[in-house]
């Protein structure tokens, strides 16, 4: 089960306003590249569900990371059903993010009183995921529904929106302006920051730093824009 509240793990989402995003099925490997992540700053890290087995792997890493590092707050990515959310809310998820929206998901997330953010692609989508009792949504394919812009045309007419793209946002100082700028709540950000080449490297320190200087963006761009 979660061992943070779901309050706290959307607000510390928020707060940070970036999720690092990766896979890996090597567990030692996937321990140094949360641990890179938390060095740079990251509270939040999502691990996706992709690989065969890939649960045992996140189910090990909460354990270790409930020990070496109690902060660290892990979820899990690319859920699309309720019985494979299930799998990962019992092996310690904290927060469930799926690439659509299923309202099965949802109601299962809710019970365990478990973050869902789910990828909208749509107002009519983002709407009926909002009624679902979801609070961020997940913006996807961001690149592909027209970036910054489709973010400002969503929060004219429903402002109280939270959205967090996934796909489209580049770990660049010219991007993060750019996404916070239209609004969005938080980012998610995958293999531009957890790059495949720095892992087999074994360049964590390239992992941390980056980190570090995406939620540094963050912060500036938040400090810069007007307080409602």
């Amino acid at each position: 089960m979660a061992r943070f509240k779901r309050l706290k793990v959307l607000n510390e989402i928020l707060h940070v306003g970036l999720i690092p995003i990766f896979y890996h099925p090597d567990l030692e490997t996937a321990i140094r590249i949360v641990a890179a992540c938390r060095s740079g700053g990251a509270r939040v890290v999502e691990y996706t569900n992709r690989g065969d087995n890939a649960y045992r792997v996140f189910s090990d890493l909460v354990i270790h990371f409930a020990r070496q590092d109690p902060e660290a707050i892990l979820g899990v990515g690319s859920i699309a059903d309720p019985a494979t959310a299930a799998i990962y809310i019992a092996s310690g998820a904290n927060f469930v993010v799926g690439s659509m929206l299923n309202p099965d998901v949802a109601r299962l997330c809710n019970r365990h009183k478990v973050p869902y953010i789910p990828g909208c692609a749509s107002p009519s989508e983002i709407s009926q995921a909002e009624e679902l009792g979801v609070e961020i949504v997940k913006i996807f394919p961001g690149c592909a529904l027209g970036g910054p812009d489709f973010v400002r045309a969503v929060l004219g007419p429903t402002p109280w929106t939270l959205m967090l793209p996934t796909s489209g946002v580049q770990p660049t100082e010219e991007s993060i302006r750019a996404w916070f700028g239209a609004g969005v709540a938080a980012v998610g950000i995958t293999g531009e920051l957890v790059r495949k080449d720095w892992v087999e490297a074994g360049e964590y320190a390239s992992i941390a730093a980056k980190t570090a200087e995406v939620i540094g963006w963050i912060r500036q761009v938040r400090s810069q824009m007007p307080t409602t």
